[in-house]
C-alpha cells in the first residue's frame, strides 16, 4: 500500500525551502520576474511573447516592458517569426545563457554544502525524491497544455 502524502506539510516544506533556494546564488542580482523569464527561455528555447505569457505571472504590458529591458541589457534577443510577420521570437543571448549557467553553478555549489550536512539516511531520502519532484514538474507542465 502506498504511503499517505501529507500534502499540507509538503506544501509548507516547499514554501519554506523555495525562498532559501531562490536566494542561494549571489551572482548578479535580478528580480524574480527577470529570472523567471531567463530560466524559462533557457529551458524552452526560442518562444513567442504569447507563449512566454502562458508561463509567466505577468500581464502583457509588463512582460513586453521586461523583454525590452532584457534586450537592452543584452540578455535576450528578438527576431521576426518567419511563419508570422506580426510575431517576434525571443531567445537568450550568450550573456543571458551565461547568467542562467552561473546561477545554476552557484546553486549547485551552495546546495551541495547544505546536502553535505544531512545524515546518510537523509541524503538517501533526498536522492530518492528527485525523480518524484521531476515527475510532479512534468505533471504540472502537462496540465498547462
Amino acid at each position: 500500500m502506498a504511503a499517505e502524502v501529507d500534502v499540507e506539510r509538503l506544501t509548507t516544506a516547499i514554501e519554506d525551502f523555495n525562498p532559501i533556494f531562490i536566494r542561494l546564488p549571489a551572482v548578479r542580482r535580478f528580480n524574480f520576474s527577470t529570472l523567471s523569464v531567463l530560466h524559462t527561455l533557457s529551458r524552452s528555447g526560442t518562444l513567442r511573447l504569447t507563449d512566454l505569457l502562458a508561463t509567466e505571472q505577468l500581464k502583457q504590458p509588463a512582460l513586453t516592458s521586461l523583454v525590452t529591458k532584457l534586450e537592452q541589457d543584452g540578455l535576450l534577443q528578438r527576431r521576426p517569426d518567419p511563419t508570422d510577420g506580426r510575431a517576434m521570437l525571443l531567445s537568450l543571448t550568450r550573456a543571458g545563457r551565461q547568467v542562467v549557467r552561473s546561477r545554476h553553478t552557484e546553486r549547485v555549489t551552495k546546495l551541495s554544502r547544505l546536502v553535505d550536512r544531512l545524515t546518510p539516511e537523509e541524503r538517501d531520502v533526498l536522492a530518492s525524491s528527485i525523480d518524484v519532484l521531476t515527475r510532479l514538474t512534468e505533471i504540472a507542465a502537462e496540465e498547462r497544455l
